[in-house]
């Protein structure tokens, strides 16, 4: 991934605004380390900041075509870039082995249907200069893994701005709104238009199909394995958990799958990271002694992993929260709290030369994970409380694994938000996904690569390799990320904020902030912080609170130990 910045039809001397809007790209730095380019084509400049991870030796952008007349900045990895070249209609010359430089080519046969064709994670920006208007096309992938921003001017609605993050806009733009996932936007009318449509997308249409253990095993599989594409070194996160637990094994799976067989052309994906660093690295953080790093220690021994099991001090947490909060754009508390080990992790994980890790946000969403779930009044509510989860991603986890590894140039890719294996999780009945005192919370997922399960369709050859995990490990509890590191983390930052914010303060919050109003000292504190870098009112609009479902009987305190049901509840 990477960092784009756009400005389209500007409405002063673009020749004088190309070093104001070259020092704004320079903002994301932290995303593209490895290059920087910037276009100027008639009255709109094209930046980007770039992470080579596909395409390391000739995929500098921004991308043009054989005349210029079509200009493209990407920040993302479309993992079917190889079939999509097999479909082009008229032969293509490419100047770059970049996975993304077939947008623009399918862009100039097929237009904006390009956007449903891409099966990846992607924010990108296409100026069209063939007419006599030129044409800015913007999309961003189905979910909203990927961030995107986009930005007006009040005084010259004609202008429109698009960046990676709100820290290359807020200075110039007095309205700034995030991207919708799933959509794209086209200056012809001004407008967003979804592409993403798949049928399970409606929280009222109720899904009705029984689980296929094997479809689903498949499913995601196949999602791991196309995202193994890259050029330089990589790894796993490793929680210990589920779901990071379940892609760093099929991951290792894959990978030595790969390596051992015979390279083929006529495979649709890019399997080159497999081939060129077999050995998997996994990587787990938290404070000395905690639930993750023990259960984390024994994935990789049993994974056989080279693991790298990173510490780090409460107050090296507190120290590095105005920094997280500077990169995340977010005052919200859960994200936060769980964006400051991984921000600290990533870091490490760049000092070792890896530049991309898989990660296993979006299990939880899928099928109804967080803990709060145990307490779904019915079938119903449980399915469509996991759609809506979905929808939100963007504004909680996505944009946690986003922009925490990203602010040190690390790429993150998530399986479970393949949009192949959604199609297939998201169509399960509830009733084959719900949990309760007697059935743990993601148990269909977990049965589904449990080799003692009897109904999970596994073939001789599938047996044969044995377990995925070890069974206490696949049947490990919901243990929310920001607790795992650490019982003590999130106790820490509440003393913090004690210290910090005077009850008189709180007593004044609402004057203080009087729109989406802190409810805690905590979040008080952050939004505090979060001010100081985002101090423009237009900034606020693009941050979501994440809560549990209180109308449910929940705690509306995120943590997963607030809910009774967690094994060290508080």
């Amino acid at each position: 991934m990477c960092g784009i910045f756009g400005v389209y039809n500007y409405y002063g001397d673009v020749g004088e605004f190309r070093q104001r809007a070259l020092d704004l790209s320079k903002k994301l730095r932290h995303r593209g380390p490895d290059w920087s380019g910037c276009i100027v084509a008639d009255n709109n400049i094209v930046c980007h900041e770039r992470l080579a991870i596909v395409g390391v030796d000739t995929g500098a952008q921004p991308l043009t075509n054989a005349d210029e007349s079509i200009v493209l900045t990407v920040n993302g990895e479309i993992y079917n870039h190889k079939k999509l070249e097999a479909e082009l209609k008229q032969p293509s010359s490419f100047k770059t082995h970049s996975d993304c430089e077939v947008i623009l080519h399918m862009y100039s046969e097929i237009g904006t249907d390009v956007c449903a064709k891409l099966d990846g994670m992607f924010s990108w920006a296409l100026l069209d200069r063939r007419s006599a208007k030129s044409r800015l096309v913007a999309a961003r992938d189905p979910i909203g893994i990927t961030t995107l921003y986009i930005g007006r001017v009040s005084a010259h609605p004609e202008t429109v701005f698009i960046a990676s993050e709100l820290k290359s806009l807020n200075e110039e733009c007095d309205k700034i709104d995030e991207f919708p996932p799933g959509h794209y936007f086209d200056s012809e009318d001004g407008q967003f238009h979804r592409y993403f449509k798949p049928d399970w997308w409606a929280p009222e249409r109720i899904a009705t199909a029984s689980v296929n253990y094997r479809q689903l095993r498949e499913s995601l599989t196949a999602a791991v394995r196309k995202r193994l594409m890259a050029e330089v070194p990589y790894g796993v996160l490793l929680s210990g958990g589920l779901d990071s637990s379940l892609i760093s094994s099929i991951a290792v799976r894959e990978a030595a799958r790969i390596s051992a067989s015979a390279q083929s052309d006529t495979e649709d994906i890019d399997t080159r990271g497999a081939r060129y660093f077999p050995r998997m690295h996994s990587f787990s953080i938290g404070l000395p002694g905690a639930p993750d790093l023990i259960a984390a220690r024994k994935v990789a021994k049993f994974l056989r992993t080279a693991h790298h099991e990173l510490t780090y001090t409460v107050q090296e947490g507190l120290d590095a929260v105005a920094d997280v909060i500077y990169h995340l754009e977010t005052y919200d508390v859960t994200t936060i709290r769980a964006s400051t080990p991984m921000y600290l992790m990533s870091r490490k994980i760049k000092s070792t030369g890896v530049k991309m890790v898989l990660s296993g946000e979006g299990a939880d969403e899928v099928f109804g994970g967080y803990l709060y779930f145990h307490y779904a009044p019915n079938a119903d509510d449980f399915h469509k409380e996991t759609v809506n989860r979905v929808h939100n991603l963007h504004t909680s986890d996505c944009l946690r694994a986003n922009k925490s590894t990203m602010a040190w140039g690390l790429e993150a890719r998530v399986p479970f938000l393949d949009k192949e294996f959604l199609q297939v999780a998201m169509n399960v009945r509830a009733e084959d996904k719900q949990c309760s005192k007697d059935l743990m919370e993601k148990a269909i997922i977990r049965r589904a690569f449990d080799v003692e399960f009897a109904d999970a369709g596994f073939t001789p050859e599938e047996l044969a390799k044995g377990p995925y995990l070890p069974h206490d490990v696949l049947w490990r509890q919901k243990e929310q990320f920001s607790d795992g590191v650490g019982y003590s983390w999130i106790d820490s930052l509440k003393e913090w904020a004690e210290r910090r914010v005077s009850d008189e303060a709180m007593a004044a919050v609402d004057q203080r902030f009087p729109y989406d109003t802190p409810s805690t000292k905590e979040a008080y504190l952050y939004r505090e912080l979060f001010e100081q870098h985002f101090p423009q009112k237009a900034c606020l609009k693009s941050v979501v609170r994440w809560v549990p479902r209180t109308d449910w009987g929940c705690s509306a305190d995120p943590s997963g130990r607030a809910q009774k049901i967690h094994d060290k509840a508080y």
